[in-house]
């Protein structure tokens, strides 16, 4: 199913600074991605460095964190670029005995426990159920505040979608679920297939 995904271009913009004599940076922000360029350099020069920073971004982020500190630098690295840096998660770890839920998320302690048998999934869907836990430690249940946090990050249809058809193809028509506990309760969300937005 990851076999026709195509890169979506990224939006570029490259700031030049006379202070910077040699060293070129590159990060992303608000869906963009900033290069960090010395005044001096050529439109060439220019140009081979934003195609060379692009391409260690992409690599980056396309390589699924396999340790638990990853996983949290990880999502830390996502609440900074799609939730404002609000979410700020005590611990993210992998556990292996969640085979029915892709994430859980305790609000009360901050910890975030995502499925290992996301290890085997593209990265950008990964992202998403991060994004998904993310998103419970700012608002409560599943209402228009939580999926307008959601779908910040820009693949969220896409990442449903794909575990949609990950579980209907594995289970037929079982759906992985993801927990929260709150303070004093107990509620139960799908990651899988999340309730609809609510109309405008």
């Amino acid at each position: 199913m990851d076999g026709g995904e195509q890169e979506e271009q990224p939006q570029v913009e490259v700031r030049r600074s006379a202070r910077r004599k040699r060293t070129v940076s590159a990060y992303e922000e608000g869906g963009r991605t900033i290069v960090l360029i010395p005044d001096r350099f050529t439109a060439a020069e220019e140009a081979q460095w934003v195609s060379q920073m692009l391409g260690r971004l992409a690599a980056r982020r396309h390589r699924t964190p396999r340790g638990d500190q990853e996983l949290q630098e990880r999502a830390r690295e996502l609440s900074r670029l799609h939730l404002g840096g609000l979410a700020k998660p005590t611990s993210v770890t992998w556990v292996g005995n969640q085979t029915t839920r892709w994430g859980s998320c305790t609000p009360a302690s901050g910890t975030i426990r995502i499925s290992t048998r996301l290890q085997q999934m593209p990265s950008w869907v990964l992202d998403y159920v991060l994004v998904h836990e993310l998103a419970h430690l700012l608002a409560p249940g599943h209402g228009k505040d939580f999926w307008a946090l959601v779908r910040s990050y820009p693949r969220t249809e896409r990442a449903r979608g794909y575990l949609e058809g990950f579980v209907h193809a594995e289970r037929g028509s079982s759906r992985p679920t993801t927990s929260r506990r709150a303070r004093g309760s107990r509620t139960t969300s799908r990651t899988a297939e999340p309730a609809p937005a609510p109309a405008s």
